[in-house]
């Protein structure tokens, strides 16, 4: 890409571009195109990105302020005490350096249970913003960092924002449908969403790209190993592949560069097409969820997609229940799982308190 002034004072901006076969510009000169119809190619200036990564961050801070671990761990196991309230459940019931299951839960952590029988649907969008702990947000952020710092130069905040929180929403959906059990947080969904995108764009702009096997294969190796990760237990790969579906098809409408005309208006009808087919997916999804269809049942092969047992781990869920028993001004609690019992203030213990007592328990 060069520039220049042409005899009358006005600048041009000539783009090679790699013409079709057949085409009669192969032999000519390429393209001029004139900086006003070039503006789309302009580097705009990132700052949504940075935003999410701060807001991810400050809820993540928020949700240690309310977890108030010195208060709440009756044990007095809190990691890096000298944090104060701000210190992180014991390693056993947290291994991330975070805050309890309960309090995530509080917070609006994805449940399937509250969103279909207690009509808490805003959790599919509030999870995206919350982290299980402080190793997971380090990830999450420097992963959004590296990918949407640069998609956000290319193609502004609208679409990058737009693409962001629809592919979170979209793993959300999956998750639900899938994993009926248990809580789940997390930005991944988001994340995969744009890489979904960046494969899409990858399709749509390929003729403007020098290297197009190379990007592609490097795409593909990121996507797949990411999701190859995801089939490890605790890992909710269901929001990987929803965020990965939506952010795909929403790139074929919010990712083409209508300056190049040809491409334009070939992939605006499959783009057009794209979103709508992922608009009635997600109409369907929404219904089928808010009914309590848990898609396990119709798919019998589909939870090795999220989970694969081996010698070395289990996939199933570690049910939490507990019983509790009052003597006098002290409760017994005793977790079913694994038979550990321990006894508190009964002043202390709130209903709240309880279960979050008899998850650290379950989980000690």
């Amino acid at each position: 890409m060069s520039g220049g002034r042409n005899p009358h004072g006005g600048t041009t901006v000539e783009v090679k571009v790699h013409p079709r076969r057949g085409s009669p510009s192969s032999s000519s000169n390429p393209p001029v195109t004139r900086d006003r119809d070039f503006r789309l190619f302009k580097q705009w200036v990132p700052w949504l990105i940075p935003t999410f990564v701060f807001a991810n961050v400050v809820v993540f801070i928020f949700t240690m302020y309310v977890n108030d671990c010195p208060e709440n761990a009756f044990h007095g196991t809190c990691v890096a005490p000298f944090l104060g309230r701000f210190s992180f459940q014991p390693l056993k019931e947290n291994p991330l350096f975070g805050p309890s299951s309960f309090t995530l839960q509080k917070m609006g952590a994805l449940e399937v249970d509250k969103v279909v029988h207690e009509h808490e649907g805003w959790r599919l969008v509030s999870c995206i913003w919350l982290h299980g702990g402080a190793i997971h947000v380090l990830a999450n952020m420097l992963s959004l960092l590296f990918i949407g710092i640069r998609l956000e130069q290319e193609f502004g905040f609208v679409r990058i924002g737009f693409l962001y929180v629809i592919s979170g929403f979209g793993g959300s959906l999956l998750s639900s449908l899938f994993i009926q059990t248990g809580i789940s947080v997390g930005a991944s969904g988001a994340l995969f969403g744009l890489l979904g995108g960046m494969l899409s764009e990858l399709f749509i702009n390929w003729t403007i790209y020098a290297n197009k096997m190379a990007a592609l294969l490097t795409l593909i190796i990121i996507v797949v190993i990411n999701l190859a990760v995801g089939v490890l237990p605790h890992v909710d790969n269901f929001a990987h592949l929803g965020g990965f579906g939506s952010g795909f098809f929403l790139g074929f409408v919010v990712l083409i560069r209508p300056q190049f005309k040809w491409i334009s208006q070939q992939q605006s009808k499959s783009g057009s097409h794209a979103f709508s087919v992922k608009q009635n997916k997600f109409i369907a999804g929404m219904v089928l969820l808010f009914r309590g269809v848990n898609l396990n049942e119709r798919c019998s092969w589909c939870h090795y997609l999220s989970c694969v047992p081996t010698s070395k781990w289990s996939c199933q869920e570690q049910s939490i229940y507990c019983e509790t028993t009052e003597f006098g001004n002290q409760l017994n609690i005793t977790c079913m799982s694994n038979g550990r019992s321990d006894i508190y203030p009964l002043s202390n213990t709130s209903s709240s308190d309880r279960q979050q007592l008899c998850s650290q328990l379950c989980h000690g």
